[in-house]
């Protein structure tokens, strides 16, 4: 299908390329140009999409020019435009498309296609006649079903843009539409979507994630990272819940060792008057500390700005036993120096939540922190940090 995408001087994508896989995840905050980059590759690829305008140039250090261009299997095409005067593409032997943007999700689901068997493929996503009344019609249903159909029917080898297909479902439904996807790429599609869910995410094919990001020197950019080695993928797939699947989306993640500092650092956070969901930061708990050095890798291979905290496990002046030891010098040696808080000896004598009375904890540090801006200097330093890396 797809094998090469490039936008030039397309809204906000001034200079953007990608390799797009049968799956391919456009990660990214709002705004910061997901669903343009979609919409330029239905623009390309379908001979109903409207052609470029004058809104659509880039408005930062443009040449007035649009360039979409796109390799697959049997050759290339491309789109030249200069709006409003000149328009030459060549879209000979282009895949056929089906768009479904957001803004359609609770009405015909689908815009215009022409291409090669495009049309049996919509019209699978029209619901029953006795049902077709657009007004009554759940959207986010619509679309489940329709992919059902698809995956069922003989139909093949199209490729699919989808603007958050997660709208309108309930998590399991999400779930289970995220299989059906998953399956259609397995058997000869091609699908691309963007999405703010993490139920839509899988830490085992970090080569499908595009991570989008916008800036107001670079514009839409776009990260794809390289795969985890296949033992560590299996072992990130078996720790890796929705939860944790939030990290692809945070602006900068505080990796803790477990569930005390999960629970305890949004208390701390709130002492300092700050709102870390405000702030896009993500506080996750990576189920001990042997498994952060993995999760620094995901961070270190996505590109993803992040700190970590965790414990020496011995006081000063006292070498920890050989097993912390060495999980200490992994972390430093993965996250560096820089992006390290290290507690001494360990989280609950630096925070003041004790571990005795285990299931007290969070009690304590509610008490602890509750309407303080008292926070010890090591948990400061870390608040300090992950700030400052997620407003860079």
């Amino acid at each position: 299908m797809l094998k090469r995408v490039s936008i030039q001087g397309y809204r906000a994508a001034r200079e953007l390329e990608f390799e797009p896989r049968s799956g391919c995840a456009l990660v990214g905050e709002a705004s910061s140009g997901k669903s343009p980059v979609l919409t330029a590759i239905w623009t390309l690829l379908e001979a109903a999409a409207p052609p470029p305008t004058i809104d659509d140039v880039s408005s930062h250090g443009s040449t007035g020019r649009i360039h979409l261009e796109a390799e697959f299997e049997r050759g290339s095409i491309f789109l030249d435009a200069r709006p409003p005067d000149t328009l030459n593409l060549n879209r000979a032997g282009a895949p056929p498309v089906l768009f479904m943007p957001a803004n359609l999700r609770s009405r015909t689901l689908v815009a215009p296609a022409t291409g090669r068997g495009a049309a049996d493929v919509a019209e699978l996503f029209r619901p029953p006649l006795p049902e077709h009344h657009w007004s009554a019609a759940d959207g986010g249903l619509q679309l489940v079903q329709g992919m059902e159909r698809l995956l069922a029917s003989n139909l093949r080898r199209f490729v699919l843009l989808i603007e958050e297909p997660e709208l309108y479902l309930s998590p399991h439904a999400q779930r289970h539409l995220y299989r059906v996807l998953r399956a259609l790429a397995q058997r000869g599609n091609q699908i691309l979507y963007s999405t703010h869910a993490p139920v839509f995410l899988s830490v085992d094919r970090l080569e499908e994630l595009a991570l989008v990001r916008h800036t107001s020197d670079a514009g839409t950019t776009l990260f794809q990272p390289e795969p985890l080695a296949e033992a560590e993928s299996f072992r990130a797939l078996s720790e890796f819940d929705s939860d944790r699947a939030e990290l692809f989306l945070a602006r900068a993640a505080l990796l803790v060792e477990g569930r005390s500092e999960k629970l305890t650092f949004p208390l701390v956070f709130e002492a300092l008057g700050i709102e870390a969901d405000k702030e896009g930061v993500l506080v996750l708990e990576c189920g001990g500390k042997g498994n952060i050095p993995l999760f620094a890798r995901i961070c270190n291979a996505c590109d993803i700005p992040y700190v970590v905290v965790h414990d020496r496990d011995a006081p000063l002046g006292r070498r920890p036993i050989e097993s912390e030891a060495i999980v200490n010098r992994q972390i430093r040696e993965i996250a560096r120096k820089w992006r390290t808080v290290v507690l001494v000896p360990d989280f609950e004598a630096v925070s003041g939540v004790d571990g005795r009375g285990r299931g007290r904890k969070p009690q304590k540090a509610w008490h602890r922190y509750r309407g303080s801006g008292d926070v010890p200097e090591p948990l400061l330093l870390a608040v300090e940090k992950v700030l400052r890396a997620a407003r860079t």
